[in-house]
């Protein structure tokens, strides 16, 4: 990793990775893109035709109990009912995460002009992640699944996080919401063994979701070289405890209970599971490696980290 030095870093704005995008420019092509790539869900996705028997709702491969003890003494039939209710938490917490991200975009851009393309492009992504709530709200009722909503104690450090964050720690928490799910799903939309309609809700979200990837990750690479000193030691030691919420939050231990697994047994399994680890720590790893060049990976932040399970 390198290091910056004071000149380097007012030096037009560059740091590890080089020399930062102006961010006006950034905006304009995200809202180009946006205007050739957007899709309605209600529109683009069959929502009358039937579940395929014997399709996954999610790569077997990507769910929670996969090579486990447990896994290994399920039915085929039961494997795919936790693949269906494994989707439908996801869904769920995509819906929380989301609605997390949009108070903190509307926060980000209180005090900007709304006139810049860099506020406009914020709003385009929050009519995106308007669209995708509703999308999964809706793949969760087909499916006839329960809503999973988080604990009442994530929804509690949630709305903690939205009070008290700082815009480059509700960027890197945006990051970690988006690009684990991300890499999730861009092994599902092409998986033909996944439903039909589970492969185009992800496809959707991949293709709209890149563009807030590059949006947030331009954004916290300037946040990160402009914010306080304070600020970006903040970031770390918040970003690292979000990691720790995110991680937990990733499997619902209710999913077990309604398919007639012992909950605790399946918890126990899947916090065993080296198969589970090195999933999470894939799925995180183009994250943590960016977090890391840019300097949120240090000291109690990178030990949060770690203890997450995200980071290896």
């Amino acid at each position: 990793m390198t290091t910056l030095t004071e000149a380097d870093a007012l030096d037009g704005l560059r740091d590890a990775l080089g020399l930062l995008k102006d961010r006006e420019q950034v905006a304009e092509r995200l809202l180009a893109s946006s205007a050739k790539h957007s899709f309605d869900p209600d529109k683009e996705l069959d929502w009358e035709a039937p579940f395929e028997e014997g399709k996954w709702f999610w790569p077997p491969e990507l769910v929670s109990l996969y090579d486990t003890p447990m896994w290994k003494r399920m039915s085929e039939e039961q494997r795919i009912l936790l693949s269906q209710h494994e989707a439908a938490a996801l869904a769920s917490l995509g819906i929380w995460f989301e609605i997390i991200l949009m108070q903190l975009l509307v926060r980000h851009i209180y005090d900007k002009s709304a006139t810049s393309a860099h506020v406009r492009y914020a709003l385009t992504e929050i009519e995106d992640e308007c669209r995708h709530s509703k999308m999964f709200a809706r793949l969760i009722s087909h499916g006839g699944t329960p809503w999973y909503p988080v604990s009442r104690a994530h929804q509690h450090l949630g709305r903690l996080f939205k009070t008290i964050s700082t815009t480059p720690g509700s960027f890197t928490a945006t990051l970690l919401g988006e690009e684990v799910l991300d890499w999730m799903q861009r092994l599902t939309f092409p998986d033909e063994r996944v439903q039909t309609l589970i492969r185009g809700v992800t496809r959707i979200h991949v293709v709209e979701e890149a563009r807030h990837v590059r949006y947030a990750r331009e954004e916290l690479r300037r946040q990160m070289l402009t914010a306080p000193r304070w600020s970006q030691e903040f970031t770390r030691v918040t970003s690292g405890e979000f990691a720790r919420v995110f991680s937990v939050a990733f499997v619902n231990p209710e999913v077990y209970t309604n398919i007639g697994l012992d909950k605790r047994e399946a918890l126990a399994q899947v916090k065993a599971s080296g198969h589970r680890r090195e999933v999470m720590q894939t799925g995180a790893k183009r994250l943590t490696d960016f977090l890391d060049d840019i300097g949120v990976l240090r000291g109690v932040g990178r030990r949060l980290w770690k203890s997450s399970g995200l980071l290896a």
